[in-house]
Order: structure tokens, then C-alpha cells, then sequence
């Protein structure tokens, strides 16, 4: 068993990277693994395939990502 981890920052860029892409708003937890694709896909052969589980509800999480990742105004 390998364990790693995604940074806040890398997660919110995984959750911005499914929402934007597919439509599909993650749970900050799945958005986590989002992030961990986005950094391992690149380095593995192109006949590979990832599956990822889709867990939680990302509309709880929409205004947390959006306070992290919208333009602040004054």
C-alpha cells in the first residue's frame, strides 16, 4: 500500500480542474484525488487506465473553494 497526499492548494486546483472540465463539482475529499491524478497521470503510459470513486457532494463545498478561488475585490 502506497499512501500520498494533495496540498489545500493542489486540491482546490483539482476541484477547479473537474469542475471546469467535466461539469462534475467535487467534494473537497474527491477533489484531493483530483489533484493526485492530475500530478501521477502525466508519468504513466498512455494505454493505462485510471478509476477514480466520486464520494460526498460538491455544492456543500462551492462556496469554500469559491472563497480560495474567485478574484478578490475591495
Amino acid at each position: 500500500i502506497e499512501y500520498d497526499f494533495a496540498t489545500d492548494e493542489e486540491a482546490l486546483a483539482g476541484f477547479k480542474l473537474l469542475s471546469e472540465t467535466e461539469g462534475i463539482i467535487p467534494a473537497l475529499e474527491t477533489a484531493h484525488a483530483v489533484a493526485h491524478i492530475a500530478k501521477v497521470a502525466p508519468k504513466m503510459a498512455a494505454d493505462k487506465i485510471i478509476v477514480m470513486n466520486c464520494s460526498g457532494r460538491g455544492d456543500k463545498d462551492v462556496a469554500t473553494a469559491a472563497k480560495h478561488l474567485l478574484p478578490r475585490t475591495r
